[in-house]
């Protein structure tokens, strides 16, 4: 992600606002173990299509940086702090990953529930509030700007995933699954049909991008930012991911089914690399025929929607996103835990 350089030292502010906030560590609530593969290609590395070899990296193995979580989900990559912010939705916290201490402490506490993060193009944290029901940014000195909380006068179900534009433009997805119980929010009743939303970059305003999908989950952008791909987690018999194409005004126009999950397979969290291959977390969807150890990990789809590589996990991956020093780490909330790849290729800017 390239940030302008007059912003530089509002992210060092920013950046020593979050090491003040943070703990010098972090209390597991349990832990799971993981043994990680001794021998070269990781078996968990599958190439389904010939076409995956070559983002495979022959001597890079998966990797458990972390584990104790409760549901960790919306991973967001600060490079110039070499750290990753992750939303531990029941725990109420955001958890920061330090890359180069391999430690893990608590980035906020308490979070509103957040779900989803993301950065905008001056590098300051997004966030979608479950509790609050609310997107907001992170300012440099620590303090929180309120970018969303209602459409119509109503308040908004519960946003979960979130993507900002290179041109600034915020979009954000808003089922009701934060306030289907108390276990990621508060239960309440829905006031606004399952949308998804775009902030305009010059005045703030919320329109309403799109409003006919069952459950609208992960998003993001082709590399070109020409196409937006959006999984539809409740579409019946199967989830899927619809590819949209994006108007200079953000307008969405010819909605075409891009992946099916066929049968028990579960997406939720997309992200794009710069090839144009969508990263995808995957894992069962509990139906009685599904077999988790066979599902749950990552799923990887060419730009025209054919599955090429899957990354096996222990756990369902909820979220992930390309970070490191070179973009080429990809970094996966799964459940309880945190883990990371190192690829042949890296995430969309």
């Amino acid at each position: 992600m390239e940030i302008d350089p007059q912003v530089q030292a509002g992210r060092r502010r920013l950046l020593g606002a979050a090491l003040a906030l943070a703990p010098a560590s972090l209390v597991h609530a349990q832990s799971f173990s993981f043994t990680p593969q001794q021998r070269y290609p990781d078996p968990s590395v599958r190439i389904l299509d010939p076409e995956f070899a070559k983002y495979r990296i022959y001597s890079s193995s998966v990797e458990q940086l972390a584990t104790g979580f409760r549901w960790l989900e919306g991973p967001v990559w600060f490079g110039d702090g070499r750290y990753l912010l992750a939303s531990d939705i029941p725990n109420n916290r955001i958890i920061r990953w330090d890359e180069t201490t391999g430690q893990t402490s608590v980035f906020r506490h308490p979070s509103n529930f957040s779900n989803g993060l993301a950065r905008d193009r001056q590098g300051r944290l997004l966030a979608c509030e479950h509790l609050t029901r609310r997107v907001t940014r992170t300012e440099y000195d620590g303090s929180i700007t309120v970018l969303a909380d209602r459409f119509d006068g109503k308040p908004f179900n519960s946003p979960n995933d979130i993507v900002c534009q290179r041109n600034g433009a915020i979009w954000f997805t808003d089922p009701p699954f934060g306030i289907g119980g108390h276990w990621e929010g508060d239960k309440a009743t829905p006031e606004l049909p399952h949308s998804v939303y775009r902030i305009d970059p010059a005045n703030g305003r919320v329109t309403l991008a799109l409003a006919d999908l069952a459950g609208p989950n992960g998003l993001c952008f082709s590399p070109d930012e020409k196409v937006l791909y959006i999984v539809e987690s409740r579409h019946q018999p199967n989830r899927v991911i619809w590819a949209f194409d994006v108007g200079a005004d953000g307008a969405l126009s010819n909605k075409r089914l891009h992946v099916d999950a066929q049968g028990p397979g579960a997406i939720d969290g997309i992200k794009c690399d710069e090839a144009g291959n969508l990263w995808c977390g995957w894992g069962s969807n509990g139906s009685p025929d599904a077999k988790a150890e066979d599902l749950d990990g990552v799923m990887v789809f060419n730009p025209a929607g054919k599955a090429i590589g899957h990354i096996r996990l222990p756990e369902r991956c909820a979220n992930l996103c390309f970070g490191g020093a070179k973009r080429n780490r990809l970094f996966m909330a799964s459940s309880h835990s945190l883990y990371a790849l190192y690829v042949e290729t890296r995430g969309a800017a």
